[in-house]
């Protein structure tokens, strides 16, 4: 039986974090989709489109993965791909009450459709998205938090878009 996983986030930057999570996951499905949530209301530093380019630029090595972008409730893309995985990383334990809820939440509008909780190696477990964003913002380095495609892609944007 072919599964096909779904791994959604905002992704605001792809860390290493993420592909972390993504290999993962590869070693257990057949076929792994990374949905980049639009997410307007979280308000991304980068637009959905650089976040879906940035994903496809971390993942271009990889078979068996392929990126979209999306506006609509997780379950609905799911179903829409005919996903029957949602994956979702845990790195401490303040990570883990949300996502629970959030599983509970998506099991409620489609029982058909499972959770699966990954965790990332320890060298990737303290790296977050936010993390991240706070050390562009002061031109930190990061270069140790992100794909290399990534981490170019983003020095390259103009300067204007990084606060």
């Amino acid at each position: 039986m072919h599964k096909i996983a779904l791994y959604p986030g905002t992704f605001d930057p792809i860390t290493n974090g993420h592909c972390d999570i993504i290999n993962r996951a590869l070693n257990l499905f057949d076929h792994l989709i990374i949905a980049v949530a639009d997410s307007r209301s979280k308000k991304p530093l980068f637009t959905l489109d650089e976040r879906i380019d940035m994903s496809q630029r971390a993942v271009a090595d990889l078979d068996r993965v392929e990126v979209v972008g999306f506006d609509n409730l997780t379950i609905d893309l799911a179903k829409e791909h005919n996903a029957s995985i949602l994956i979702r990383g845990l790195r401490a334990v303040s990570d883990f009450e949300y996502e629970l809820q959030l599983g509970y939440l998506n099991n409620s509008l489609d029982d058909s459709i499972e959770t699966v909780y990954l965790m990332p190696t320890l060298q990737n477990a303290f790296i977050s998205s936010s993390i991240v964003r706070n050390l562009l913002s002061f031109n930190g380095k990061t270069e140790h938090l992100l794909p290399p495609s990534v981490e170019s892609m983003i020095r390259d944007l103009d300067s204007c878009t990084l606060p």
